[in-house]
């Protein structure tokens, strides 16, 4: 016998960062990005077909401030990079970053001086969705990716302690440069 059977009916037995994470995960306010291609993919995802209100997620916000989250579609060319991060520091914390398409992730077939190779170099990404141009669904999904990463979000020091551990991770995998693979 439990609390849960104590307790009248009407109750609701959880924790702060589990109602935190759930409140988060369905109220995001992305901000429209769209650089290329891969933006009309994303205004079909706001479209009525695709209906992403049932997310909570029905207005694409025009300014950064009102917003948590960017979807960066397309490619990024090195003039757009610095206003790419301008509109990221102007968002509000916590902030969520879904890089959409294959030219936002790695620069795609534009393998030149004037395209950033990956929006990762400018700020750090959540979500990276592949494809030439990835479609709705596909955004959808990783939406739904980020939804689950959202809520299982710690809070406080218990978050500081988990960036801090990834960080050290990160510093410690063997750069991209020396890795051995199918292109060295």
């Amino acid at each position: 016998m439990g609390i849960e059977e104590k307790l009248p009916s009407g109750f609701l037995l959880t924790s702060v960062e589990q109602a935190a994470g759930w409140v988060r995960k369905s109220s995001l306010f992305p901000a429209t990005f769209g650089l290329a291609c891969c933006a009309i993919e994303m205004m079909t995802t706001g479209a009525g077909r695709y209906d992403l209100a049932r997310f909570g997620m029905e207005v694409f916000r025009g300014s950064p401030r009102q917003a948590d989250l960017m979807i960066v579609a397309g490619r990024v060319s090195q003039k757009m990079a610095p206003v790419v991060r301008q509109v990221y520091d102007q968002m509000a914390n916590p902030k969520w970053v879904i890089s959409m398409g294959v030219c936002a992730s790695s620069g795609g077939m534009f393998n030149n001086y004037a395209i950033v190779q990956g929006v990762d170099h400018i700020i750090p990404v959540d979500i990276y969705l592949p494809g030439c141009p990835p479609r709705p669904e596909m955004l959808m999904d990783a939406i739904l990716k980020l939804h689950e990463q959202i809520r299982h979000e710690k809070l406080g020091a218990q978050k500081a302690k988990a960036e801090a551990e990834a960080e050290e991770l990160a510093l410690k995998a063997t750069p991209t440069i020396e890795m051995k693979g199918l292109l060295r």
